[in-house]
């Protein structure tokens, strides 16, 4: 999925728990939304900070469905507030991992 349609499609997707997210949608939103706070950084950094917050909206389920993808349940995403650093690595592996068919 291009990048522009992975980053609208997570927006428009917000608050839709159900369902899947392949490793693509994913990975392609993650790189748009470095990039657009990158480069409100450079405008804003309020403009910049709002943003990370409001990114939480879209990230939040689109990383619910990614587990979801992967065959693993939404409270893996828990591992992070638990485990700060080893719980965020953990969550790389796992959002890296190839989709389970069915």
């Amino acid at each position: 999925m291009p990048l522009i349609k992975s980053f609208t499609s997570a927006w428009n997707r917000s608050f839709d728990y159900g369902g899947k997210s392949t490793r693509a949608d994913y990975w392609w939103f993650v790189l748009a939304d470095i990039i657009v706070i990158t480069v409100l950084s450079f405008i804003s950094k309020p403009l910049a900070s709002l943003y990370s917050i409001a990114q939480i909206v879209p990230h939040l389920p689109l990383a619910i469905r990614r587990l979801r993808d992967i065959g693993k349940q939404w409270t893996w995403l828990l591992l992070q507030v638990v485990l700060p650093i080893i719980g965020s690595i953990w969550l790389i592996v796992l959002f890296c991992q190839p989709s389970i068919p069915g």
